[in-house]
């Protein structure tokens, strides 16, 4: 006679069997590959960070611009209003250099620069709902295989019982195995719990209120290692950084030209009556030019003009620092993934297979009274410790293929 092991043996290896129907509830379904798309579409977080592209296109459209003219009227008159005088004048001030254009190009940059921690903010956004998926899709998959032990334990639990019935077994490893399938159905409750908290951690992300069902399909991929090259270049982190480089570059250009102000060019008429005794009165009007030129003798603006090279200069090496460390990051996430594959491939190869051949050897000796109750439990348990292992190095592994992926910036 096959022991219950055997004939559960298929179902408990495989880790990566379909996850149960989703309720029946109308809600919000998502899954690995869907996750993303939803939080593009519902983040609030996210839209609230897109309103940094309206502000840089705001500031855009104010960049560049001259200052407004200036209209001055002057009106003078003697206490019994006989004289009088009057002037007229409009004027407007010219930059001498190329600043407005510079400060155009300098806008345009931090537009792209907006643009790109948009997409940095989207990128860990996604990254972070993925891991909670990977999270929630690890507890359901524990939960699967506890289940499997617990009705393997309630029948090895009613063959014990019936056997003391028949006056052929101990009442009491009769109990010890009911209490066993009991602490079995303890741990899936919790279990239960803690897929409520995991699922309740991506609501906020998902842009779901909170009365709104989530269910979370699919189930966890085979451990396979991705050889994608890095590239930092397409991370949004790191094209913000080059980006901010540029418009710091010029902003350089632009405060040097800042040395030297803008100089005021102005027209303005001018009308006079004054009295001229005992001839009567003399009428005046006057036509003229103004030019204004400020000299560049005290504040030449060196002291921006350095500041801004510093910042050009700093945010170039962090740039690099950057791209350094984003090839840091994926090596390190693609080294943990191998880790973490070799762990798999031993618990399912090596370990399992032997857990599985000593919980049937020591099932079988029980029964022909051969051996004791407490090696099967001993079996048992670490069998389900064994499995419980591999779940969570398969999670472990889709932690740092999330990570590895979130640095390479994949979609």
């Amino acid at each position: 006679m096959h022991s219950l092991f055997t004939r559960a043996a298929a179902a408990s290896f495989c880790l990566l069997a379909a996850a149960p129907p989703l309720k029946a509830e109308p809600g919000v379904v998502v899954s690995l590959a869907s996750i993303g798309d939803r939080i593009r579409a519902q983040n609030p977080d996210l839209a609230a960070a897109r309103l940094r592209i309206r502000e840089a296109l705001g500031r855009k459209l104010q960049s560049g611009r001259l200052a407004n003219p200036n209209l001055e009227v002057d009106i003078s008159h003697d206490q019994r209003f006989r004289e009088r005088s009057m002037e007229i004048g409009f004027s407007q001030k010219f930059p001498v250099t190329n600043r407005l254009r510079l400060e155009k190009e300098v806008s345009a940059t931090e537009v792209k620069v907006a643009e790109a921690e948009v997409r940095e903010v989207e990128r860990q956004l996604i990254a972070q709902a993925r891991e909670g998926v990977v999270n929630v899709l690890s507890v359901r998959k524990r939960r699967e295989l506890l289940k499997e032990q617990s009705a393997l334990s309630k029948d090895f639990a009613d063959f014990l019982s019936a056997a003391a019935a028949k006056g052929e077994g101990s009442p009491l490893d009769a109990g010890q195995a009911k209490l066993e399938a009991a602490s079995q159905t303890l741990e899936i409750r919790t279990l239960d719990a803690e897929e409520t908290a995991a699922v309740g951690t991506l609501k906020p992300l998902l842009g779901i209120r909170p009365d709104e069902p989530l269910h979370v399909g699919g189930t966890l991929p085979d451990a396979v290692v991705p050889g994608t090259a890095v590239d930092p270049s397409k991370r949004p982190d790191f094209q913000a950084a080059v980006l901010g480089a540029k418009a710091a570059g010029q902003g350089v250009a632009v405060e040097q030209s800042k040395r030297y102000e803008d100089m005021e060019a102005g027209v303005f008429f001018g009308a006079e009556k004054t009295e001229d005794a005992p001839n009567g009165f003399d009428k005046e009007g006057i036509l003229g030019l103004k030019l204004t030129i400020p000299l560049p003798l005290w504040n030449k603006n060196e002291g921006a003009i350095e500041e801004a090279k510093a910042k050009q200069e700093r945010m170039e090496k962090e740039a690099s620092a950057l791209a350094r460390g984003i090839r840091l990051e994926a090596e390190a996430a693609k080294a943990e993934m191998e880790q973490w594959s070799k762990l798999l491939a031993e618990t399912g190869d090596t370990l399992l297979p032997l857990a599985e051949e000593q919980s049937k050897a020591a099932e079988d000796a029980y029964r022909k009274g051969q051996g004791e109750i407490q090696t099967v439990f001993r079996t048992r348990e670490k069998r389900v410790q064994l499995l419980a292992a591999r779940v969570d190095a398969l999670r472990q592994f889709h932690l740092a293929r999330v990570r590895y992926e979130s640095a390479l910036a994949k979609p």
